[in-house]
């Protein structure tokens, strides 16, 4: 596998026509969080699956890690991708990614639910539209 250097251009797909922009991840910064909600595995695994079904998605399993002596890392699988948190209450600062794919998605939802729940004083939201191809979103998959 050949890693790219800094200066190298990447070939853009010759037909675009074929990519729809159906995804969106979000990469949203959470700071000034309240240290105890941050630092409570309970709480921040509810908060995850509140957030996916404000986002119009389908959890399919959620785990989670406490850390020591604090911190919590916790994943939503979801049928439409994932969301995730990782925790750092001795620095009041969340890091949340919310990746959904599909046309109902709603991640903007999940953003504000999760600046208010944890009481986030300020917030950096930073968004990435991927482009699967069209292909890919016409496929109907089920979850098992």
């Amino acid at each position: 596998m050949e890693v790219p250097n800094e200066n190298q251009s990447f070939d853009l797909l010759i037909n675009e026509k074929k990519l729809i922009n159906q995804s969106k991840h979000f990469l949203l910064d959470l700071y000034g969080c309240d240290y105890e909600k941050l630092n409570d595995e309970s709480f921040l695994r509810c908060t995850l699956n509140n957030a996916a079904k404000l986002a119009n998605a389908t959890v399919l399993n959620l785990i989670s890690n406490k850390f020591e002596p604090q911190g919590v890392t916790a994943i939503a699988l979801l049928a439409e991708s994932h969301v995730s948190i990782h925790t750092w209450p001795e620095s009041h600062f969340s890091a949340v990614d919310i990746y959904t794919c599909g046309h109902n998605m709603r991640p903007e939802i999940a953003s504000k639910f999760f600046i208010k729940a944890l009481k986030a004083e300020e917030h950096i939201l930073r968004i990435i539209k991927r482009n699967p191809p069209a292909a890919v979103n016409n496929q109907i998959r089920k979850a098992f």
